[in-house]
């Protein structure tokens, strides 16, 4: 068997693993390259996959990073089915849609510009008649099953805790002359949170690739979080202030909701208005109520069929830009959850235009915020601008942790620790050059193993030598 990396080596972004048999061609993944500009210049299918003879595609869930070349592959000619769990597919469905129409509503924004500059003018990577071709290849898979996806390989998929749907795949390749059991970690969330499940633990592995987006880093305890914001949160209140909230539409914003709705229910601050600004992150929520299986027991009963509007009476929704709009009118207490999560685009760039001068304001920052975004920007303190404007900034801003959807160092050790007994080969991928290493480094001391860090575009030799086809 040979695996070659085509995104997420010494990288965060681009997950796509091909998979290659003397009988099969596979993928896991198929994921965008998000950040630098130095990145996004590998969204493309290198010719080398030869997309028309891709036997199957297994998705481990359905954020962009996992899921967004899909369109392009289905573009240079793949036609197999698209694997992954209901919650899965139904996510990538949504996050393939918006992607969609920004990378057309992107594209006619800059094309208008070229032409007036007498440029030549670009096309999108993909549009809504691409993601449509996508969804009709999406076949789904229950977890705990094994399923022949191709002549001797099987696959399996179990809980990743990362999101809703989100899966780690196990799979097998039998033939007369060996067995060999490898599993793709894909994103693990943390263990003991609510809203998700916690990751499935796997005893044995040939081989294991493993995240490492936090592999060198703890998050602060939870409860500890949580508390945090709550009293941020009364503080605020307090004075009346807006609390502004940049926020990722999947898994965040539920993850929010949920807390939200035990902090008004346990009486520790009194029910104010919520506003979620974020038709994406609606419809994303309504995903998390259609698929109360595979929650955390502790958030089913708030997400189900009305549930969440029972314990947050105040909760709002603004679907149109009209009414995203109409908030700049009111007056706090209140609070709103709006994209981006890095704050770099989205319903919250206005938000702050409007209301990073007034002192009363809190910003909560509470997930991962890359170098170079408006979100690190604020939390450093440095001059922001905002549709050309610069931006006095006197309202408070405050960095909760431990909100995150990835799995930090501990978590990471615990979940390969079976593995890793088993003598299974390591290799790292999904993170940052100095996350890997500092992973690298405390596996092989917890467990004599010399992990592999494999670059963009290496193959790896998996079992006996053979010929490739």
């Amino acid at each position: 068997m040979f695996i070659t990396l085509h995104g997420a080596a010494n990288a965060v972004t681009g997950s796509c693993y091909l998979i290659e048999t003397n009988k099969a061609r596979l993928l896991v993944d198929c994921g965008l390259f998000q950040g630098s500009k130095r990145l996004e210049k590998f969204n493309f299918i290198p010719k080398s996959v030869v997309a028309e003879k891709i036997e199957a595609v297994v998705l481990t869930h359905g954020h962009l990073d996992h899921c967004g070349r899909l369109p392009l592959l289905v573009k240079a000619g793949f036609r197999g089915p698209i694997y992954g769990t209901s919650g899965t597919l139904d996510i990538a469905r949504l996050i393939l849609s918006d992607a969609a129409k920004i990378q057309v509503d992107d594209t006619n924004r800059e094309n208008r510009k070229r032409v007036k500059a007498g440029q030549p003018t670009i096309k999108p990577l993909f549009a809504m008649k691409d993601a449509e071709r996508v969804f009709s290849l999406f076949y789904t898979l229950p977890y705990n099953s094994e399923t022949k996806i191709a002549d001797e390989i099987t696959i399996r998929l179990v809980e990743a805790g990362h999101i809703i749907g989100s899966s780690s795949v196990i799979m097998t390749q039998k033939n007369n002359s060996q067995q060999l059991k490898l599993v793709f970690s894909g994103d693990l969330g943390q263990a003991n949170m609510p809203v998700n499940r916690d990751p499935a633990v796997m005893e044995k592995a040939d081989l294991v690739f493993l995240e490492s987006t936090y592999g060198g880093r703890e998050h602060p305890p939870y409860e500890q979080s949580v508390q945090l914001m709550i009293d941020l949160i009364k503080e605020t209140v307090a004075k009346k202030g807006k609390i502004l909230i940049p926020t990722f539409a999947v898994g965040r914003t539920q993850q929010l909701l949920y807390h939200l709705a035990q902090m008004f229910h346990s009486g520790a601050v009194e029910p104010f208005p919520i506003y979620l600004d974020s038709p994406m992150a609606a419809a994303a929520t309504e995903i998390y109520s259609d698929h109360l299986d595979m929650m955390d027991p502790e958030a089913k009963d708030l997400f189900r069929e009305g549930q969440l509007h029972q314990q947050l009476p105040t909760l709002k929704y603004c679907a149109t830009a009209e009414e995203s709009q109409a908030l700049n009118a009111i007056s706090g207490p209140c609070l709103i959850l709006a994209g981006a999560g890095m704050c770099d685009a989205g319903r919250i760039l206005h938000h702050f235009r409007h209301n990073l001068g007034i002192a009363e304001t809190l910003v909560l920052i509470v997930g991962f915020q890359a170098k170079d975004s408006m979100g690190r920007r604020l939390l450093e303190g440095e001059p922001i601008k905002i549709f050309g404007e610069t931006i006095n900034v006197r309202a408070k801003i405050a960095n909760v942790q431990g909100f995150s959807a990835h799995a930090g160092q501990s978590d990471l050790l615990h979940w390969v620790e079976p593995i890793a007994r088993s003598g299974a080969r390591i290799i790292l991928t999904h993170g940052e050059n100095h996350q890997l290493h500092e992973l690298k480094s405390e596996i092989k001391t917890r467990f004599g193993i010399e992990a592999e860090i494999p670059s963009h575009g290496e193959t790896l030799t998996i079992g006996e030598e053979q010929e490739q086809t």
